[in-house]
Parts: C-alpha cells; structure tokens; sequence
C-alpha cells in the first residue's frame, strides 16, 4: 500500500506519465491557486510576493521591458530565477513559466543575435534554414534564464498594408506552412509515436512556442491591424489554419488568440474557433494563451466592461490570459465569475491541465532555473554566421541593369571611388525594425551588429574610397568621379497598428534620395523594408539595380557578401509587388492579376530567374 508521504510526492515524482502527474496536482489545488495559474502579468507589476502568495502562473516581458537598459543575458537569468524562487515557495511549488517575444532572434536582450524578421525567411523557402535558426533563438533565450517564447507568428499576409506584414513568412499558404519547421527548432523534434496535439519540449536547450496569432489575422479587410477577416469557414480553412495544423504536428505547447474578428466575432471570444476547432476537431492539448491586453480590446472604450469580457474569453476556450496589468482586477472577477457558476469548474480545471500539462512537458519541474552553461551561445559566431548566412538566402534581386543583357551586378571590390548614401545605411535599429530593444524599435545603436555601410568598408579593397552622407549635397552627388553609389533606403521602424499604412511610401523621403543620386551617378538601390513599398516609374527607370533586403537584423554582411558576389542571390519575393496601392490587395491566383514582380520572383545576379526551392 503506499504511502501518504508518496502520495504527496507523486507530481514531483518524473518517474510518473505527465498526465498521472497533472491529475494529482490539479487535486491538491484550490480555487485561488488554479486562478493564479491562468493568470500572465508583465514584469513592470510583477512582484516576488505576489507570484508566490497567488500561485501567479506566468510572467512575461512586453517590448522594451528590461531588468534594466542594455541587461545581458546573464542579467536577465538572475532575475527571472529570482521570480523562480518566489515561485518554488508557494505552497505547492508550481514552477513559474517567462515568456517574451522572442520574433527574430532573443530581439529584446542586448547583445543577443538578431535574425532576419519572418518576411525575410519566407523569401528564403529554406525550411531548414528556420529550423537552425529556432533552435539558435532556443538557446540564447533559454540563457536568459526564459522559458517560453512567443513565436513563430504563422499569419498568411494577404495585404501589405498590415502593420505586420513582416511578422509573416508571406501570402502563400504553402511557404507559410513550410516554414513552420522553426517550431521544431526551438521544441525540438517529437519522437516516433509522440501523440498528436500533444505539447512537446525536448529538453533545457529548447523553448516552449507559440503558434500565433489564431486565427486569420493577415486576412483582415484592407489589410487593417486587429480588423475583421471576412471569409467562409472553408475559405479560412484553407488560407490561414492551414499552417496551424503543421504547428500542432509538430507538438506546439502554445496557440495565441488573435486580436482580429471572423465575419464580425472576436476571436477572443469564438467559442466555436477556439474550442469546437481548435481544440476538439484539431485536437489541441497545450494551452490557448491570450494575447496582450486582448480581453480589454473586446468593448469600447477599452479595458470596459471588463467582467463581461472575462466571462466571454474563458468560457470561449482562451486558458492563460496575458492580463497583463490589472491583475487583481483579472483575479477578483474570474473567481466572482467561477463562484457564480458563470464559468464552469469545469472549464477551470480543463485550463489549469493544458498549463500544467505544458510545465511538466517542458521540464520545469525538475529544471525550473536557469542553465547558466548556454550564456557563451548568446551572439556566438555560429549564430551570426547562421544570421549572415539567413541575410544572404533572404536579399531578392529585382531589378540588374538598365539592359537585361548587361548585368549592373556584382558590384567591384575595387572600384575607385564609391558613394553610400541614405539613413538606413549606418542605422542598425533600422536595420533590425520593429520588436528589437523596444515594442516598436528605435533608431541607433540598439544592439550588437554590423551595418550596412561597416560591411561595405569591411569587403572593398584597401584602395577604395567610400563616401557615405545621409543625405548628399548636389554637390556630393556631382562632384566626385564615382565609380557607382549604393544607396539604403526603407521604412523607419513600427509595431502593429502604427504599422498600418494606405499608401506604403518610402520614408524619409527615399524615392527623392533615390532620384537625386540616380539621376548622376549608376545606382544600386537596397530596400530596407517589411513589406513592397511604392516605387516610382520615374525612379525605376532610372535605377541601374534593385535589391529587397527586408529587415535583415543584426548582420548586415549579409548583404556586402552578394552585392559584391561571394554568394549568388537566393530570395524569391515571398508576397506580390504592386505596381500601384490602388491595386491592394492583389494575389496571384486573381483573374486581374498584374503585378509589378509577381509572388515567388527574384533574379541571380546573371540575370536567371531563381528556380523555386
């Protein structure tokens, strides 16, 4: 007969199934306690008091959300097992799961590899190329000391003008799907026979995902962040859950709702996209998470009628909210709510199981600290070799020479005299775009990396000169015998809705940057961008050859190994090129289909169209 001492030790006991284990927790545990578990509050409110007095389940950092500015790695793992602590003392000793977005590379710790954003890789079609790079991003966060990621973003972008355009890998379903192989880089790879559905992390090297954001997101109507996506089921079927279904194959812990509506309901509240689908006819065993603040957005004016909204998303089938503020608030109305019998125990434990069910596949109950031995991995010369290597795959070659039969490209190591021009040249938070340092990015030295013009005067011959102004003076452009100019020109770096755009201009007035420099001098432009921006004919013509660089993140070398021809462009556009907005949105299978550069496009610098991989 066993005893109550082994009892009590059997969710501890690894030795145990994870579901054995799951079932005698979830018995050993209150209202209150259960509660906390569902609950995600941000590190500016978070307190080692409260996590470990409410059971709190989750904490996470949103952008720009630090120890302190320019924390190292090292930095961030002390603090987070500081939380841990808190955690292991409660009363159950539920170890506590971090989480941060973690889009492009571990993009909010200083100093850590930055990768190319989505849209990047998508042009790559390199399946396995997203898998090394989940697996780098898995290391470098777990030496942060953070368990849990929120990525990778599998939205199908069906209109550019989304502020998160770049968050997507592209518009066609199918290189989405195929570029879901970076869940198994930072999970791991299931082994034979593993349950489908079943949530999987292979070990302290791996992160928990999150496939987001569930479900339709870049289908919303003109493209409008958090907009309402108006198809038939079918139609979102087969477009925008698809790539869901790879994820859930591939042993995904974590499913994120999205901000967005379908035919007019919230997804957040989608009782039958939520739970009937995703759920129980996908069959879905990890947890469907919140995304920030999303049961605030469910009334006008925000954050209203807030109990309302509780009762709504619970009982739709979201199991972790990511609050993330008002907590007490969140806490006081779900139990109010579960008291009355408005939610269901029911539902309570069905979502206390999923989270457990995570945790203990994710190990955190034998190895719930930080695994100090994986700080030399953060920006370790395989990882930015590997983020160069993603750069050079990502650049599409659009346009090599006035004269098809004339390449402009490559570039001459050895040219005389060259000129650099625009703002996004010497910017790496440019460079790196929206979700790095900070939520929406910013200008400047953010992070470790090289720039376009440092990788520039890195491979030309001791014998060149490079001329770089920001802005040239008509008497730069003409007062110089160059032997061609370079100029990086893109957007200025946003987030979501300060994303959306109607007319997808060039910032900073590139196209007159672009025309100025042209008009005198043979010129190869390099877009810096999430997404196809409006190209003047005038300047198009002009132009001797065009590259889309993306965001390309922290290695800018990348893009100085293919202009000058160590390596031969790869990219293929992931999304369409318009020839007008007026256009939007525009895809390929559409009768009046006419692009500027059609969806899968892109050129070798011999001026071959590159065969699809």
């Amino acid at each position: 007969m066993s005893t109550d001492k082994t009892m009590i030790c059997t969710y501890k006991d690894p030795n145990c199934s994870i579901e054995v284990r799951v079932k005698d927790l979830l018995s050993r545990m209150t209202l209150r306690e259960k509660i906390g578990q569902m609950t995600q509050i941000e590190l500016s409110v978070a307190t080692p008091s409260a996590v470990k007095d409410l059971c709190i389940g989750s904490i996470l950092s949103a952008g720009g959300s630090w120890p302190f500015e320019n924390a190292k790695s090292s930095d961030w793992a002390d603090m987070v097992d500081n939380y841990q602590k808190a955690a292991l003392e409660s009363r159950l000793g539920i170890p506590l799961l971090y989480g941060i977005d973690a889009v492009h590379g571990n993009n909010n710790v200083y100093g850590a590899t930055v990768f190319p954003h989505n849209i990047g890789l998508g042009a790559t079609r390199d399946a396995d190329l997203a898998r090394r790079i989940g697996a780098a991003t898995a290391l470098e966060v777990r030496a942060s000391g953070i368990h849990y990621t929120f990525a990778p973003c599998v939205a199908v972008c069906r209109d550019p003008r989304w502020g998160r355009c770049y968050e997507s890998f592209g518009e066609d379903t199918e290189v989405v799907r195929k570029m879901t192989s970076i869940v198994e880089g930072l999970q791991g790879k299931p082994p034979p026979g593993q349950p489908n559905g079943y949530p999987f992390v292979a070990g302290r090297e791996n992160v928990i995902a999150c496939a987001k954001h569930f479900v339709g997101d870049g289908g919303t109507k003109k493209g409008t962040n958090e907009g309402d996506t108006i198809l038939s089921y079918d139609e979102l079927e087969r477009v925008h859950m698809a790539p869901y279904l790879d994820c859930i194959s591939q042993g995904v812990c974590t499913i994120m709702a999205s901000y967005s509506s379908w035919n007019g309901t919230k997804l957040h509240t989608s009782h039958f996209l939520l739970t009937q689908i995703l759920k129980e006819k996908l069959g879905f065993k990890g947890f469907i998470i919140s995304d920030s603040e999303g049961l605030d957005r469910l009334y006008s004016p925000h954050g209203s009628n807030y109990r309302q909204s509780v009762l709504c998303a619970i009982n739709a089938g979201v199991d972790m909210v990511m609050v993330p503020l008002r907590y007490p608030l969140f806490l006081e109305d779900l139990t109010h709510l579960v008291k009355s019998e408005k939610i269901p125990m029911a539902r309570i434990d069905d979502a206390v199981e999923r989270i457990l069910r995570v945790k203990f596949a994710a190990g955190l109950f034998e190895f719930p600290l930080s695994n100090r031995s994986l700080l030399d991995t953060v920006s370790c010369d395989l990882h930015k070799k590997l983020a160069r290597e993603a750069v050079r795959k990502s650049l599409v070659l659009l346009k090599n020479g006035k004269n098809p039969d004339k390449p402009f490209l490559p570039l001459d190591k050895n040219a005389e005299r060259i000129l650099v021009a625009g703002i996004h040249a010497d910017d790496l938070g440019y460079q790196c775009g929206g979700w790095t340092a900070t939520w929406e990015g910013k200008s400047g030295r953010i992070t470790t990396g090289t720039t376009v013009l440092e990788a520039i005067k890195e491979v030309v011959g001791h014998k060149t000169e490079v001329i770089y102004e920001q802005n040239p003076s008509p008497n730069t452009i003409a007062g110089h015998d160059y032997s061609f100019a370079i100029v990086v020109v893109g957007e200025g770096p946003y987030v979501e809705t300060g994303g959306d755009s109607s007319e997808l201009t060039i910032h900073f007035n590139g196209a007159e940057l672009i025309g100025a420099v042209a008009e005198e001098v043979p010129t190869l432009v390099i877009l810096i961008s999430g997404r196809p921006l409006a190209l003047e004919q005038r300047h198009f013509d002009n132009i001797d050859a065009l590259v889309a660089a993306w965001l390309p993140g922290s290695e800018g070398g990348g893009i100085a190994d293919v202009i000058f021809g160590d390596h031969e462009f790869q990219g293929q556009l992931p999304v369409t090129w318009f020839k007008s907005v007026d256009q939007l949105p525009m895809h390929s299978e559409d009768d009046s289909y006419d692009p500027l550069f059609p969806v899968g496009f892109g050129l070798t610098s011999k001026n071959k169209i590159v065969q699809s991989r």
